[in-house]
């Protein structure tokens, strides 16, 4: 026997450039202090609690829920890289399903530094040690930081393998933009044309600009995760299911034979997205919005193709028939996504789930997709895990 899930109330604060924001304390006690609000209950009725960050001391999680309610339930601190905040919906969504709790707190924040992303420790080993040869091998004509190596290389191996061009991912920047405009809780609300992400500072040429990677940000979501026996014990809305959802990780293929599409996450991706659509008995065919993983505009090109979207080969078409879009295919990220939005590491899974949570409900405002009935969300973190979720009107 396993509980159906629900989202019962979502929290989420605006997102702000490093230097800009509260500390991670703030901004997670006020996206909590947002969701217990929104699902219109008190702290007191929260089980168990996971908090994700990348880059904090042990137990700040109990230090960021500690400013909102001390109850002794358990508090798990999580950290699975760029996938943590949809690690700790995973873990929320589980404890609720198998009947452990009947509530769960799955809570996300990131206070970032400015500057592109790097481990703080240089005294061992770091992440994926074993595999950074096939980084460095098929990127060894660059000197950039590893994260633009890996998706940049990825773009680049894309265009080589199928003539996309770069102008493509500047298109699907430009499109971020366009949905970001719409949303009060965005980083970057400024509308940027093709040819301005082209005209852009040069990352690595003929390959990426600026505007084609997500910037380091702050910020903080959360989510309350129910049974539906639960809410309507409780009075609490019942609109929101999780309908599936996967976590994989790494298989041999990521590394071998040497691929930066595979390096990056494309086998994860399948594979999560693959469990999902068995499980809940759809095909990506029957998606209509979806957020997804796009931290540089190269990866959101290869996650269409990973999901199912497009075939293989096919990213370029799909963006030049407008299918990423309002009035296209699917509405990929209308929230203005990693791009645009920004990309707290441990929050972002969390916001996406924020954005899916009121589309289904039907209170996206002028972002709202018509007639969205379920949605996708895509979250990945290298070293690697991807989280895939499936959400539906209950």
């Amino acid at each position: 026997m396993t509980n159906k899930v629900l989202v019962a109330g979502v929290g989420m604060i605006p997102f702000s450039k490093p230097g800009a924001s509260p500390s991670y304390t703030q901004m997670g006690a006020e996206a909590l202090r947002l969701a217990l609000a929104d699902a219109a209950i008190s702290y007191d009725k929260v089980q168990m609690a996971f908090a994700g960050y990348v880059f904090g001391d042990s137990t700040s999680g109990q230090t960021a829920i500690y400013e909102v309610g001390q109850t002794s339930i358990p508090i798990v601190n999580v950290n699975n890289n760029c996938s943590t905040g949809s690690t700790a919906l995973f873990l929320a969504r589980a404890a609720v399903e198998s009947g452990q709790v009947d509530c769960a707190l799955a809570l996300g924040f990131e206070q970032m530094q400015a500057g592109a992303l790097k481990s703080p420790y240089d005294d061992r080993p770091p992440t994926r040690e074993r595999f950074l040869p096939v980084l460095f091998g098929l990127t060894s004509d660059i000197e950039i930081p590893q994260a633009l190596r890996g998706f940049g290389g990825a773009g680049r191996e894309h265009m080589q393998k199928y003539g996309t061009t770069m102008e493509t991912f500047a298109a699907i920047r430009a499109k971020a933009s366009r949905h970001a405009a719409n949303n009060p809780l965005a980083l970057f609300k400024k509308i940027v044309t093709t040819e301005e992400v082209m005209a852009d500072k040069v990352m690595w040429p003929g390959v990426m600009t600026r505007l084609m990677a997500c910037p380091p940000t702050c910020g903080a979501a959360a989510a309350i995760i129910v049974s539906e026996k639960f809410a309507r014990k409780h009075g609490l809305r019942t609109d929101v299911q999780i309908l599936a959802q996967a976590m994989t990780t790494d298989p041999v293929e990521s590394f071998d034979p040497p691929s930066l599409i595979s390096y990056v996450g494309d086998h994860m991706t399948r594979a999560a997205a693959q469990q999902v659509y068995e499980k809940a008995g759809i095909g990506p065919e029957d998606i209509r919005v979806c957020e997804l993983h796009d931290c540089f505009a190269q990866n959101e090109l290869l996650s269409y193709e990973s999901l199912g979207f497009c075939a293989t080969g096919e990213g370029m078409k799909f963006v030049l028939d407008g299918n990423n879009t309002y009035g296209g295919q699917v509405v990929t990220n209308p929230s203005g996504g990693l791009l645009s939005k920004g990309h707290p590491l441990g929050a972002t899974g969390l916001a996406q789930c924020y954005e899916l949570t009121h589309q289904l409900r039907g209170t996206a405002d002028k972002r709202q997709v018509e007639g969205a009935s379920i949605g996708l969300q895509h979250n990945i973190g290298l070293g690697g895990a991807c989280v895939v979720t499936l959400y539906g009107k209950n």
